[in-house]
């Protein structure tokens, strides 16, 4: 009896790349792994009653999905119920340290909880990105440091990354990877 390969849509926002890279990162280890995947920015992403799994991304800006992203998924909310969905967020709040930056990177912003609620994933997950000091005003970074931020650059944890893709492949009863894909 011969299965059929899940074809899976991996969609994401992005302001300055770093979550493409993660959305590129999670499509190729499906991919080792006998997967048809496409991945697509929000804005240009397909309808997704052509898949049988979905992933969406976006960076978190004001403590919210980008708006991309945001409108993609509650114009195909009834779609994206109809199949199994998993969502994450690439954002600060991960990598802070400290009571306050744990008790913030905790909490999942009340925008961001109520689009999970309206497509209803199998899993919600926020990482890291990237925080350069490059730009960034004195107020912001002396903030960034109060609530617990301690360094800048990449902050993304790519084995928390892989774990993750690890649960989606087994919920999808996908076989182990033929070959492991390294990140950016």
């Amino acid at each position: 009896m011969e299965t059929t390969a899940p074809h899976i849509a991996v969609i994401y926002a992005t302001a300055q790349g770093s979550t493409r890279e993660i959305a590129d990162f999670i499509g190729a280890s499906l991919t080792s792994r006998g997967a048809r995947v496409e991945i697509a920015d929000a804005e240009h992403a397909p309808d997704p009653t052509r898949f049988d799994a979905v992933i969406l991304g976006s960076a978190v800006h004001d403590r919210a999905l980008l708006p991309e992203l945001d409108s993609y998924a509650r114009s195909h909310r009834h779609e994206l119920r109809a199949r199994p969905v998993w969502l994450f967020s690439v954002g600060l709040g991960p990598a802070l340290a400290g009571p306050i930056g744990h008790l913030m990177g905790r909490v999942v912003p009340r925008k961001i909880a109520a689009l999970r609620d309206t497509v209803t994933p199998r899993d919600y997950h926020a990482f890291a990105g990237h925080y350069e000091r490059a730009g960034v005003s004195l107020s912001a970074r002396t903030v960034y440091r109060l609530v617990g931020g301690r360094r800048y650059g990449d902050l993304r944890d790519w084995p928390a990354i892989t774990a993750w893709i690890d649960t989606i492949a087994q919920e999808l009863k996908l076989p182990r990877a033929q070959a492991i894909p390294t990140h950016p």
